[in-house]
């Protein structure tokens, strides 16, 4: 495309300039492209727009504060909200590639994870070419793309979808985080179904408070960002939010095990499932199994079933009946005697459900090894700690991603919500109290090792070290063997 088409954006220096790409990443700037310098909190992503002219950028699109860090003679685009922005722009220099998708988008606290991968679970066994775009994969057709997040910047995005696109894909399914959303990050993006798993407290270092962090969530449920919504009412905020849709007009569906009114799915059993429709005049009745284990996993799953109905896909009905993807790091079974469950819980609610799911089938004692993660919501850390105190006979106290902070400090933070509670095992080094927990494990106990999931680096004091859950914790297992 021309820089005359970004005129409605702002001012553009010269009209007849071509563009084929767009990167906000100088590191990734191909010739052709439209480098976006993008004002962040510390540097002005401007800043890096000669770097990125060396690379084969042919125009820079920023602000009036980053146009002193572009050469004179280099064509500009200049706006006033750049990242606001640059989701749509990155869309119509790769041809709307949003547009030619049916898109599932998946919000909330807890679930979403597990909820996006049984999504595309059920789409690619009816055959359609999927693109997962979560926290832990960013796939087309169940193959890894590489990427450096994964969770991409809008530009990257939208060049992920014109892949998807061009490799014959019609369906994306995607996690949408409460940050997303305030950043603006997934626009001009309008899912064909939007769901809602649960809302809970986290992350309200960024939010400030429960109901900033909810508006936040509710703005994938307005107009412009999505055709109609499922959301799982038993929860207050999903309660909440419908009604708040019906009252606007918006095309809504409620699910539950507490029927609502208007149209919604009764949910009933536990992985061996039953959805009801009710509100309509001849009701749909759809059996259903997981093997993913806990109440939670169950409502999931339900999740995922009815989003790909509203959907309105031929041939739902049949592949709904079986929804057990593998997730990594969710709920992850790495033995069984003793068996070791490494889980992403990293909040009160997370870890409750977690260990009250895997409590109804340990024989011996429940062990839970988590730490909390630093410069992040610290006032769930005693909250965490007394949960865990609450649900486990022996509590591993160490470290998760203590970034910038003292992960003695931290500790100190989730201790005091268990203390006297419980048996306290306190290691800060990871690896360290995995091996040491799967050492003096029992045949009959349960290990869960929370928090981390499928992650692999550890920051500590800005430097990143390799650590993976998954890793450890098979070392410790093959020692166990041979001692």
């Amino acid at each position: 495309m021309k820089l005359n088409e970004l005129s409605s954006f702002g001012s553009v220096s010269v009209p007849d300039q071509d563009v084929t790409g767009i990167s906000a990443d100088n590191r990734d700037i191909t010739p052709g492209d439209l480098f976006a310098g993008v004002p962040g909190l510390r540097v002005h992503g401007a800043r890096f727009a000669e770097d990125a002219l060396k690379k084969g950028a042919v125009a820079v699109l920023t602000d009036e504060e980053g146009q002193e860090f572009i050469p004179d003679g280099v064509p500009r685009v200049i706006v006033d909200d750049v990242a606001g922005i640059l989701g749509t722009v990155a869309s119509l220099i790769f041809n709307e590639p949003a547009k030619h998708l049916r898109s599932f988008g998946v919000t909330g606290t807890n679930g979403k994870t597990t909820t996006a991968y049984m999504i595309d679970h059920i789409l690619s066994k009816l055959g359609l070419v999927t693109g997962l775009v979560g926290t832990v994969a960013l796939q087309i057709a169940g193959r890894d793309v590489p990427a450096r997040l994964t969770t991409p910047q809008p530009a990257d995005l939208q060049k992920f979808l014109h892949r998807l696109v061009g490799e014959g894909g019609t369906e994306l399914v995607m996690e949408v985080s409460s940050h997303a959303l305030s950043q603006k990050r997934t626009d001009p993006i309008r899912y064909t179904v939007a769901g809602f798993t649960n809302l809970t407290q986290d992350h309200l270092d960024y939010h400030e408070t429960l109901d900033d962090y909810f508006e936040a969530k509710a703005l994938l449920f307005e107009e412009g960002k999505s055709e109609r919504a499922v959301l799982w009412t038993d929860d207050e905020y999903g309660y909440r939010l419908y009604h708040r849709l019906v009252s606007n007009g918006r095309p809504v569906t409620w699910l539950g095990r507490s029927p609502r009114d208007g149209h919604g799915w009764l949910l009933t059993g536990d992985d061996n499932f039953t959805l009801t429709e009710h509100g309509v005049p001849n009701p749909a009745i759809h059996e259903c199994h997981t093997d993913l284990p806990g109440e939670f996993n169950v409502a999931n799953a339900a999740l995922a079933a009815t989003m790909v109905l509203e959907a309105g896909i031929p041939g739902a009905d049949q592949a709904i009946t079986s929804i057990t993807p593998t997730v990594p790091g969710r709920m992850e079974v790495l033995s069984t005697h003793p068996r070791i469950v490494i889980d992403f819980a990293h909040n009160a609610d997370a870890l409750s459900k977690a260990m009250e799911a895997l409590r109804a089938d340990t024989m011996g004692r429940l062990i839970t090894l988590t730490g909390s993660a630093g410069d992040r919501d610290a006032v769930k850390r005693p909250i965490m700690g007394r949960v865990v105190a609450e649900g486990s006979d022996v509590f591993y106290l160490t470290d998760d991603d203590p970034h910038g902070e003292d992960p003695a400090k931290i500790r100190a933070e989730i201790r005091a919500g268990a203390e006297g509670l419980i048996q306290i095992v306190e290691i800060g080094d990871r690896a360290e109290a995995i091996a040491h927990a799967i050492a003096h494990a029992e045949e009959s106990d349960t290990v869960l090792i929370a928090g981390r999931g499928h992650e692999t680096i550890q920051e500590v004091a800005g430097i990143e070290y390799e650590l993976d859950d998954r890793v450890e914790a098979r070392a410790a297992l093959a020692r166990r063997q041979t001692a």
